[in-house]
């Protein structure tokens, strides 16, 4: 098995102060690049085909992962369809956005996801979950943010398995944790 410390990450998270919790996931990864802004999709088509593993989080939806407006060229998204096959030759990807799931499946990837993850009150509203306030959202959000943390370093099965059962023990006193909870997957 490859020796965690060798292992060269890039991590695509474009910049935008409602997912900036999610900066915590990626502390811990000792030799990354953080891309967050500022280059063309070609040139982070690259970046990927030089790094072993890839964690992309932000916002997104089924077609990918949004650019917010920071990247060249990638409107609206900098993760796509067209990135499918190069991240399919990649071990231990992490994909966090809403509705990931889709993405994965559909384009045939593996690794760790999110299915829809509520992580503002507007999205708890639109999804059903009424009466939750700002609170809640963000024990969710830098709970889950601080377990995934711990883990980062891990194989795609550990990572899972350990951010799913302490999850959950917020996920008990918690209705946006619970429904997240049961939206993180690995494949």
């Amino acid at each position: 098995m490859t020796n965690p410390e060798n292992i060269r990450t890039l991590v695509i998270h474009p910049y935008d102060l409602s997912t900036d919790f999610l900066a915590s996931v990626y502390a811990p990864v000792r030799k990354k690049l953080v891309v967050s802004h500022g280059i063309s999709k070609r040139e982070l088509a690259d970046l990927i085909r030089i790094h072993d593993r890839i964690l992309m989080m932000g916002h997104g939806s089924p077609e990918g992962l949004l650019s917010v407006g920071r990247f060249r060229d990638a409107s609206p998204f900098i993760i796509d369809h067209t990135m499918a096959d190069l991240l399919r030759k990649k071990a231990n990807t992490v994909f966090i956005w809403c509705h990931a799931d889709e993405f994965v499946v559909d384009n045939r990837l593996n690794g760790f996801y999110s299915g829809m993850f509520i992580s503002e009150t507007q999205e708890a509203r639109d999804y059903g979950l009424s009466g939750i306030h700002p609170g809640i959202i963000r024990e969710s959000n830098y709970g889950f943010s601080r377990i995934m943390s711990r883990y980062i370093n891990s194989d795609k099965m550990t990572l899972w398995e350990n951010v799913t059962r302490e999850y959950s023990a917020i996920a008990s006193s918690n209705r946006v944790a619970a429904y997240n909870l049961r939206r993180l997957f690995v494949q």
